[in-house]
């Protein structure tokens, strides 16, 4: 007797007549339990097919609210849900297209002490978050438990999607990037921007695979890594050996127990504490009382040109963050030099740079242009 109801049978019935699901596989799906790790732009898309396609429980671990700035991505927040944690917005949506669907929600930080409850629970794990402590964190705690981790990521117009799973005989993901990249070298999307319907792309790739792992059917992205470029609307594959001697899944492994990710990754206290020593610290306030009062000192814009195209903080100098070293003689080291970016992060290594440059008189500006449209100019547009 098949444990699908009439209406069941009816949703899934364009799976229902194929051969490589049918009722077994499809009774397979509904007996599934997959955890999405984010629900943003790689989440959106995955929750919402994982969910159609009749996935029994699906938990959603993400601890961000919804912002106007989500919205040409995140496809599974509305407008009205702006303001609203991520992980009861896509809750709702999830329930309009398939109340069948278990829903369960984790509205907390991922982190060493509680990940490895939280998987445990579940069949298989996908990775969407877009940093590298989780993406550490999320895959030797996998790796741990033997669950399959299938991976994905994005930035402007580039996707990879692969799975991790030492089980199958593949590699994790310390095998391919046995280190995390320097702190700040690899740019976020909100640094560097996204194509918006790019994680549309990478996150089906990801359900897909997902599916397929929970049927039994098909060639799993098992050792090949998929690279996906949007511009050239290009796939290639590579492929992605176990390290045998990888600390984690190797025939020897040297990690027994979770570690610090964020030390790890060198953006734990000790690279704030870094920065800190670099120069000193401006808000927004402060900033514009100078201005007011006519102190003289050089705004510098560190962001790139097309960002400088969307706001500008009047009187402000444009020279973007990689350019900084080649037009240092720009500068003057006798002058006191405000430095900005969106946020502030790229600002602080603009700072850093010039101090190698023996510029002493630098101040960062705390919160980017963003805290400036916050705090002094409520008529600028964020972005």
């Amino acid at each position: 007797m098949s444990s699908l109801s009439n209406e069941e049978i009816l949703r899934y019935s364009r799976h229902l007549i194929m051969p490589e699901v049918g009722m077994a596989g499809q009774e397979k799906l509904k007996a599934a339990s997959v955890l999405l790790i984010g629900a943003g732009g790689l989440g959106s898309p995955l929750a919402m097919y994982l969910s159609a396609a009749g996935v029994g429980r699906l938990g959603l671990v993400d601890f961000d609210v919804v912002d106007h700035s989500n919205l040409h991505r995140q496809v599974i927040h509305a407008t009205s849900s702006v303001g609203k944690p991520k992980v009861e917005s896509a809750k709702a949506r999830i329930a309009e297209i398939n109340p069948n669907v278990e829903v369960r929600t984790y509205n907390e930080p991922l982190n060493r002490g509680n990940v490895l409850g939280i998987l445990k629970d579940y069949d298989i794990v996908i990775d969407g978050t877009d940093n590298f402590p989780t993406r550490y964190l999320v895959n030797d705690a996998a790796v741990m438990l033997g669950k399959a981790n299938i991976y994905g990521s994005i930035f402007r117009f580039d996707g990879q999607v692969t799975v991790f799973d030492p089980k199958r005989g593949g590699p994790c993901y310390r095998c391919l990037y046995p280190e995390p990249p320097p702190p700040g070298m690899v740019p976020s999307c909100a640094e560097g921007g996204v194509l918006g319907v790019l994680p549309g792309t990478v996150g089906l790739l990801q359900a897909t695979e997902a599916v397929k792992l929970i049927i039994g059917q098909g060639k799993p992205l098992v050792g090949r890594l998929l690279l996906f470029n949007a511009l050239d609307m290009s796939f290639r594959e590579l492929k992605v050996r176990r390290d045998k001697a990888c600390p984690i899944c190797g025939e020897h492994p040297t990690i027994k127990e979770l570690i610090d990710y964020e030390q790890f990754c060198g953006v734990g206290r000790g690279n704030e504490e870094a920065h800190a020593s670099s120069g000193a610290e401006i808000d927004a306030v402060t900033l514009k009382e100078w201005k007011d009062a006519g102190r003289k000192f050089v705004l510098v814009d560190v962001r790139e040109p097309q960002e400088w195209e969307i706001a500008r903080i009047p009187g402000a100098r444009l020279i973007p963050l990689g350019q900084i070293a080649a037009r240092v003689h720009e500068l003057d080291t006798a002058d006191e030099i405000v430095l900005h970016c969106h946020h502030g992060s790229r600002s602080a290594r603009a700072q850093a740079a010039l101090g190698k440059f023996g510029f002493r008189k630098t101040y960062n500006l705390a919160g980017g242009i963003d805290a400036w449209a916050q705090d002094v100019d409520p008529t600028m547009p964020r972005y």
